[in-house]
């Protein structure tokens, strides 16, 4: 069984190791969070191209070499070659970098989970590896259930925290206030098109300090 961990990734240095469609979900996927790509392939996907044409990220247009990980936070391995994939795998090994080659558990450090995104808010599903179909179909699932209205929600809460953080001195007051507004039907609200700032949430969940 997998431990399950968020990764602060931004400013960090990743390293993609080919250039097909595969490797250029994982590129964007990096790039949204923050990191700073290497990707190293002789040929690029025509999106990889352009990201690497507008200095978006750094590309080595050759074959892996061995050292070409130093450096790196995060290792994925993505061509179809397994000679090249297990030289990957082994160099992060050694220099204790964690590595994903894309389709072969056994050059596996660490896996990622399908992920159903609604701007901080992330939820992951993972079967281990067993299951890819039924983590699909979960996010599928969780997808139509989380919809957008929870990026707002989600930005909305993070403002209003922070200035109950700054409004309200006593902790279990702000712990009151943080659950009465967790237990509201904010999200209903912003579904149907209501408009709610912080003030708003002051007003209701906050009154008196």
């Amino acid at each position: 069984m997998h431990y399950p961990i968020f990764l602060d990734l931004k400013r960090c240095r990743c390293v993609v190791i080919g250039g097909g469609v595969v490797a250029e979900r994982k590129v964007t996927a990096l790039l949204e969070r923050g990191a700073k790509l290497t990707v190293i392939s002789p040929q690029l996907t025509d999106g990889l191209a352009e990201l690497a044409a507008g200095g978006a990220i750094e590309h080595l247009k050759r074959g892996y070499q061995s050292g070409d990980l130093e450096g790196a936070r995060l290792v994925f391995g993505a061509t179809d070659e397994r000679p090249t994939n297990v030289a990957v795998y082994e160099e992060a090994q050694t220099r204790g970098i964690p590595v994903n080659v894309v389709d072969d558990p056994e050059l596996c450090s660490f896996i990622v989970p399908s992920i159903v995104a609604r701007g901080d808010l992330q939820i992951a599903i993972s079967t281990g590896g067993a299951a890819p179909a039924l983590s699909k179909r979960l996010r599928l699932r969780l997808e139509r259930e989380y919809g957008p209205e929870y990026e707002t929600l989600v930005d909305l809460l993070a403002a209003f925290r922070h200035v109950v953080l700054e409004a309200v001195p006593s902790p279990s007051r702000r712990r009151a206030i943080f659950e009465s507004v967790a237990d509201s039907d904010l999200v209903d609200r912003i579904r149907a098109g209501e408009e709610i700032t912080v003030d708003d949430l002051l007003r209701e969940f906050a009154a008196g300090g």
